[in-house]
């Protein structure tokens, strides 16, 4: 280990130096070189995209994952995984642990009783919403909390260091600075009031030796207040520079965010569907077992005919679906449209027809749509050339 006392010296000196200069400061004892007004504002800027990052990465940590500390130490293995700079192993979602304890359990009661049965049922819709879910969290790690965390442990760390040297070259030009004032207060005291009743030639060469000293103290001090000036100037352009960077950092995270927003819109899409295909594969069974109660009049509608209506109006009855009447007769008084009226419709996303009456879309593609008088309000009747039947209410936009 080279150990160089000088240079260890030499260190403490400017730390102590510099340290007095800051205290000096705060105390309003020594004057302070404010930075160019841009620079502020682009510190004060940097400073507010730094804090925003991390609280918008912290929560969003937290919706993807709310518990932290659950049994199957998430967050603790994402962390060491990092660390050890290796790829994180897939890992089962809740949601596809819940299906798979469903389907073990349909084995034990029996796949052919009603209840095993629909555990078979829910059970895989629950594996498929886990499987989107994991999708998801993987896409959004990837797309959305990465660049932010790169900036947090990159970026600004880059700026920090130089921002850090920006302030001690600061605390050099000010030190520099007092001591150029004080060696010219000197040299001026000096040369005002000289002893002219020393008449001996020793004391004239004595203060002639002095006043050389003083001129000479006063040229050094100004060359290292123009070398520290100019270091100075040199490290502030190095930092607005890289705080110049941060609308690249903005226009970054703007294209992260709408990749998050995408993600998260394809999900809850994903949901929409699969717990509406459960919805009817439960009504389904139902039927085919003969249940005394089948889900419609369990599980509410997904999308209701205040979906082409808007809201109810204040006071208006409505036909509570446990009664055993279907509502069409309302739901066709709230259509926004004529009975026998047609509407175009977009597709939202593909769906497969489950027998003769219905009709298979494709998503993004255009239909014409219309109703029908005691109807199901949450379908409309779909055509598309010379093709027609039965679409989903919850799978089509419909266009003004």
């Amino acid at each position: 280990m080279d150990f160089n006392v000088k240079k260890l010296a030499s260190d403490a000196g400017v730390f102590f130096t510099r340290a007095m200069q800051f205290t000096e400061e705060k105390l309003g004892q020594a004057e302070k070189t404010e930075l160019d007004p841009h620079l502020e504002n682009l510190i004060t800027r940097a400073d507010g995209t730094k804090n925003w990052t991390e609280k918008i990465l912290r929560q969003t940590e937290v919706l993807l994952q709310p518990n932290p500390i659950d049994h199957t130490g998430a967050r603790i293995e994402e962390f060491i995984y990092d660390k050890l700079d290796k790829k994180l192993p897939s890992r089962m979602t809740n949601a596809e642990l819940l299906g798979q304890y469903m389907l073990d359990a349909a084995k034990e009661f029996g796949p052919g009783t009603p209840y095993g049965s629909t555990l078979i049922i829910v059970g895989e819709y629950q594996v498929r919403l886990g499987g989107a879910e994991r999708e998801f969290l993987q896409t959004s790690a990837t797309s959305f909390l990465t660049p932010l965390r790169n900036f947090l442990e990159g970026d600004w760390r880059t700026i920090s260091k130089e921002r850090r040297l920006l302030e001690n070259r600061r605390l050099d030009l000010d030190i520099c600075k007092a001591r150029v004032k004080k060696a010219k207060q000197a040299e001026a005291k000096s040369a005002a009031a000289p002893d002219f009743q020393e008449t001996r030639p020793r004391n004239y060469v004595l203060s002639a030796s002095a006043s050389a000293l003083l001129s000479e103290e006063v040229d050094k001090a100004e060359h290292e207040l123009r070398v520290a000036q100019t270091e100075f100037d040199r490290q502030a352009e190095v930092t607005r520079l890289l705080l110049e960077g941060i609308s690249s950092t903005h226009l970054n995270h703007l294209r992260c965010l709408q990749d998050f927003a995408e993600a998260q819109a394809t999900y809850f899409a994903q949901c929409h569907h699969y717990m509406h295909e459960l919805q009817r594969e439960l009504s389904r069974h139902d039927n085919a077992v003969g249940a005394p109660n089948s889900s419609a009049a369990v599980c509410p509608s997904p999308v209701s005919s205040a979906f082409l209506s808007g809201p109810t109006p204040p006071g208006a009855a409505v036909t509570s679906s446990s009664s055993g009447q279907k509502p069409s007769t309302l739901a066709m008084e709230q259509t926004p449209f004529p009975v026998t009226g047609t509407r175009k419709a977009k597709v939202l996303y593909d769906y497969d027809a489950h027998d003769v009456s219905e009709l298979s879309l494709l998503a993004d593609e255009l239909i014409t749509v219309y109703t029908v008088p005691g109807m199901d309000p949450d379908w409309l009747v779909g055509e598309r050339g010379n093709e027609k039947g039965k679409v989903p209410v919850t799978y089509l936009e419909l266009l003004s």
